[in-house]
């Protein structure tokens, strides 16, 4: 197996600073008490970025199982999870992909990312059979595939028309899936995130919640910042960026909306910070200056 292929069927590192509420750990617990005993699926919703894929990432570290994640948006066509044909050596050859594998592995994660989003519908049509409670599938090319025992699939997708690309999944397909929705971390737990994943102190961390209050309050400025945005922020500042210049590497957003947030912090929370307008020659001696 190469490097790439053995990294996406191995048990994750655990992230130590991930929160999730009592009950949602208490749902896990009891999924991982159930596949032991029955197949089974489960297909995560919610806002970008909220933590969906980190989710999926520690149930299996925690459980010590291996973790294989797809992106179903590059699938084209049906079957194209297992292989594809290609041209080797001047002949056509079928090249089997890592997904048979791992369905074969006994109690590995199998993570469906953006399963909303293939390329073609009908590239899904193989999953159906899989993610039934007999969980096999006959292809030409492999012949008989049964999943192994205590295989989890967590799908997940975003939805909602902010999403281009993505399509409504098929209810059948959904039908197989447990349920859970996701949103983003209330505030304290979430400005505990980001001093603990970042390092930056309570004040910054408290300037950054503040922000995303801001824009989370105000549905007319069209942004939903998430979780991971959040840290993005955090990350600037502490290697010594300010408030307003991790907003605007992070955000994506034009000068009017900055402005407009800056001037709610500063509304809200007192906050101010001065613009530095000056412009140096960014060169090797800028360089040496700032060592």
């Amino acid at each position: 197996m190469s490097a790439n292929r053995k990294e996406n069927l191995s048990i994750p590192p655990e992230d130590p600073y991930f929160y999730v509420s009592k009950d949602l750990a208490d749902i896990f617990e009891k999924i991982n008490l159930l596949s032991q005993k029955k197949p089974v699926n489960v297909l995560i919703s919610g806002r970008q970025g909220c933590g969906k894929s980190s989710l999926v990432r520690q149930f299996a570290a925690i459980y010590q199982r291996p973790l294989s994640t797809f992106q179903v948006g590059i699938l084209s066509e049906p079957g194209q999870l297992f292989g594809e044909y290609a041209l080797e050596a001047g002949e056509t050859k079928y090249r089997q992909f890592l997904f048979p594998e791992a369905i074969q592995t006994p109690n590995t994660v199998i993570h469906l990312e953006e399963i909303n989003r293939p390329e073609h519908p009908k590239a899904l049509n193989m999953l159906f059979s899989l993610l039934s409670d007999t969980r096999d599938v006959w292809l030409e090319e492999l012949g008989h595939l049964k999943v192994a025992e205590g295989v989890v699939f967590f799908a997940t997708l975003n939805e909602g028309e902010d999403f281009v690309g993505t399509e409504v999944l098929d209810a059948a397909l959904r039908d197989r899936f447990y349920f859970l929705l996701m949103d983003y971390l209330p505030n304290e737990v979430e400005k505990e995130v980001l001093i603990m994943k970042t390092g930056i102190n309570p004040e910054q961390a408290a300037d950054i919640m503040a922000a995303l209050n801001f824009l989370r309050g105000h549905g007319d400025l069209g942004m939903d910042v998430s979780t991971r945005t959040a840290l993005m922020l955090g990350d600037m500042m502490a290697v010594g960026a300010t408030l307003r210049q991790s907003l605007t590497v992070s955000l994506q957003t034009n000068q009017e909306i900055l402005e407009t947030i800056l001037a709610g912090l500063h509304f809200n929370k007192g906050y101010d910070e001065n613009v530095v307008t000056e412009y140096v020659l960014f060169d090797s001696n800028f360089l040496q200056k700032a060592i």
